[in-house]
């Protein structure tokens, strides 16, 4: 691609231009950030790895690195599944892996790292981890509880064996050997015909705890000052540039602030840091962000971002303190890049999960079509997955994680594939199909392409994107879209399909108490009407607030346009000022932020123990946060008995963190409320394809994706919608 990259350097000029850092040339200013895929044998490169990153050499990034890797493995190590350098044993896999990169015009270097006082290895196996001082500062340990189930930190718990880790101070002993390591690691990553090492020196890893004061409190050689501090990344960067020689790229990782204490890294102090690495012989320097409160919403302070461009500002303060290349990091979105570079404010831009998702995102702007680059949709099912040692998996790629299986190839017999439903599972089975051959006919009952996920983007823009790009992608297939086409089991014989696939998506029932039918207790669907335009009260008798909604959500439906209806739905809203959510699931958390945020007043009534357990726990955490902040009332163990006029009554388990102090009953409980949504009661629907099934007979396979066989939101209905595509 590299003639195309030199030729296509139209709405992403800057990102797509060729750049030097140290010895290297980059076709482009496109990052692959270090990221754990968890697929390495007792720290030894698998084949499924080797073709994780040849994708995204492949697809056209500049730049790959590698995800973190130990020095010094299994001491100082995080996992067994990640990468080792501490042995001669593993050059031969890193030469397989630089070989299948370069193939593809990539370069790449290898994150390495000693995790200190995150060495989960060495709890397991009862040694002591690494630190620069004693006692720790107070990183409130027990913050990951909070809105974390119990099997979530039983896996987390397996990392360990169950262990509590101990910490010893590092001597100055252990330091001299831990900069042979990463001078060691570095020259067997050089043997392999890699292209240099970063050298992590951010999230909390040992090399981090002794730049940070907060984490920092020696008085000798390698504590006080700032060069102390800065004294073992120092070593370690001349130590690799002495054993390596110039021809070799040596990156620096530094956390551009540490959101969590007081006395953390600052950007100032980071941009002091950069300056002592270059000097000392860095050719890059990638600035992050670290929170040392991991649990709860700190996670999504860093390393992992929540907002776009969220560390923007740290890699512009570090960029005005040194003289060679900065990469910045924190979601960053193509056209995001190319603004940042323009202006001066980076020098590459690394897109971490955005190359999860779609691997060929280079390739699709260079090729002009940044409308067939998948998108990530912000939900952390990917690096979920790290927290206890999985391999990583992606809500809108199938793919990922899955490398081992065989990518879709052409159909062996094309025929007609009739797909029923035009959410993300049906365009997905649709897109997939007609890629592989097929002539694939979908039918949309709505007069436009999303289900649910165009109403969940009200609530999460997102899922939006996402929307918009399997529309571009089964346009591009070729795909013949019916919309506002309600397929009924003759139609679809009919059209005489050899396979047929329906995604019609789950039915939502109503409680059965007192109430449930009021006009003012609207399901999903009712709501979806009101916001969107779509859908149908039916026979129930709307109340004054629905009769102003059916006319204004008709009117904002008359546009496809969802940021406009968005937009319009910030200043009018077609519900009363105080509203009771039933179901404090995904869609009851999203729906209960989105209206507190726009001045209701909202309680959340979930009859669980847990919130929002359908997320990935990092994107719950921070979800949760949000809408505790925007004043939302939840409340666990919550039992619904009836609904009034203008009074919800439920029965509130003692367990509720909101219930009297003392209490060991279940009291009853009234909740005024103006409206009711009910956001539970989500059920499988595979009733049409029950009725296609036995209109075709055995001759037809019928398939169900996504919700209509079972509930798994986008990511299920994505990875179900996939599954069909490739077999058929």
């Amino acid at each position: 691609m590299s003639s195309d990259f030199a030729a296509a350097r139209t709405s992403h000029p800057q990102l797509l231009s060729p750049v030097r850092v140290g010895p290297l040339d980059l076709r482009n200013r496109i990052v692959l950030p270090a990221m754990d895929q968890n697929v390495c044998d007792n720290g030894l490169i698998t084949d499924s790895l080797i073709t994780h990153y040849a994708e995204r050499a492949r697809g056209g990034a500049g730049l790959l690195i590698l995800e973190t890797s130990a020095v010094a493995f299994p001491h100082g190590a995080t996992a067994r599944h990640q990468p080792a350098l501490s042995h001669d044993g593993v050059i031969d896999g890193l030469r397989r892996l630089g070989d299948a990169v370069h193939a593809h015009g990539a370069k790449m270097v290898v994150q390495a790292n000693h995790h200190g006082r995150i060495s989960g290895v060495d709890t397991a196996e009862d040694r002591p981890s690494l630190v620069p001082s004693l006692p720790l500062p107070d990183a409130d340990p027990m913050a990951i509880m909070r809105d974390t189930t119990m099997d979530e930190l039983m896996s987390m718990a397996t990392l360990t064996g169950g262990k509590m880790p101990t910490y010893a101070e590092a001597t100055s002993d252990d330091l001299a050997w831990v900069v042979d390591q990463f001078a060691d690691a570095a020259a067997r990553v050089q043997t392999a015909g890699l292209d240099g090492i970063e050298v992590h020196a951010g999230h909390g890893y040992l090399i981090d705890t002794f730049l940070s004061p907060a984490w920092n409190q020696r008085t000798d050689e390698y504590g006080g000052s700032v060069e102390n501090r800065a004294r073992l990344l120092v070593d370690v960067v001349r130590a690799v540039r002495a054993r390596c020689g110039p021809d070799f790229a040596v990156l620096v990782r530094l956390n551009g602030r540490d959101a969590a204490l007081d006395g953390g890294i600052t950007p100032d102090l980071a941009a002091r840091y950069a300056a002592l690495a270059v000097d000392a012989g860095a050719d890059a320097i990638h600035v992050t962000a670290y929170s040392s409160i991991t649990g709860g919403p700190g996670f999504t302070e860093g390393p992992l971002p929540w907002l776009d461009c969220q560390y923007e500002d740290l890699a512009r303060t570090v960029k005005a303190a040194v003289d060679v290349p900065v990469i910045a990091v924190g979601r960053i979105r193509p056209d995001e890049g190319e603004r940042i570079l323009a202006d001066d404010g980076a020098d590459l831009i690394a897109m971490g999960r955005q190359l999860l998702a779609d691997p060929d995102l280079p390739n699709r702007l260079a090729e002009g079509r940044p409308d067939l680059v998948r998108p990530c949709i912000n939900c952390f099912v990917c690096v979920a997955q790290n927290f206890w040692s999985a391999a990583p998996v992606c809500a809108v790629n199938a793919r990922l994680g899955h490398q081992d299986e065989p990518e879709p190839t052409p159909a062996t017999t094309p025929g007609h594939v009739v797909v029923v439903g035009g959410g993300p599972g049906g365009m997905e089975a649709a897109r997939v199909a007609a890629e592989r051959g097929h002539r694939v006919t979908l039918l949309e009952r709505s007069d436009h392409l999303g289900g649910t996920a165009r109403f969940s983007s009200l609530t999460t823009p997102l899922n939006g994107d996402l929307v918009r790009w399997l529309t571009a992608a089964i346009g591009e297939a070729g795909v013949d879209v019916r919309t506002g086409t309600a397929a009924s089991p003759a139609m679809v014989a009919a059209l005489r399909p050899d396979a047929v696939v329906v995604a019609t998506g789950a039915v939502r029932g109503r409680p059965d108490v007192p109430g449930a039918d009021l006009p003012h207790v609207l399901s999903g669907d009712d709501l979806r009407g009101l916001l969107t335009g779509d859908g149908d009260l039916g026979a129930r008798r709307p109340g004054p607030f629905v009769r102003a909604a059916l006319t204004m959500g008709r009117l904002l439906g008359i546009t496809t346009d969802l940021n406009r209806v968005r937009s319009l739905s910030r200043r009018w809203m077609p519900l009363g000022r105080r509203v009771v959510v039933v179901g404090g699931g995904l869609v009851g958390t999203e729906l209960a932020e989105f209206l507190a945020e726009r001045g209701r007043t909202v309680t959340v009534l979930e009859e669980g123990t847990h919130l929002a357990t359908e997320m990935a726990h990092p994107r719950r955490w921070r979800a949760l946060h949000e809408a505790r902040a925007h004043g939302v009332d939840f409340h666990t163990g919550a039992r619904l008995l009836a609904i009034t006029p203008d009074e919800v009554v439920a029965e509130i388990a003692p367990a509720d963190t909101d219930a009297d102090a003392g209490s060991t009953e279940p009291r009853e409980v009234r909740f005024s409320a103006d409206a009711v949504l009910l956001a539970g009661g989500v059920e499988p629907d595979p009733s049409l394809a029950e009725a296609i099934g036995a209109v075709l007979g055995d001759d037809v396979e019928v398939h169900v994706v996504g919700d209509a066989g079972t509930v798994g939101y986008i990511e299920g209905a994505i990875r179900t919608g996939h599954a069909v595509g490739c077999h058929l």
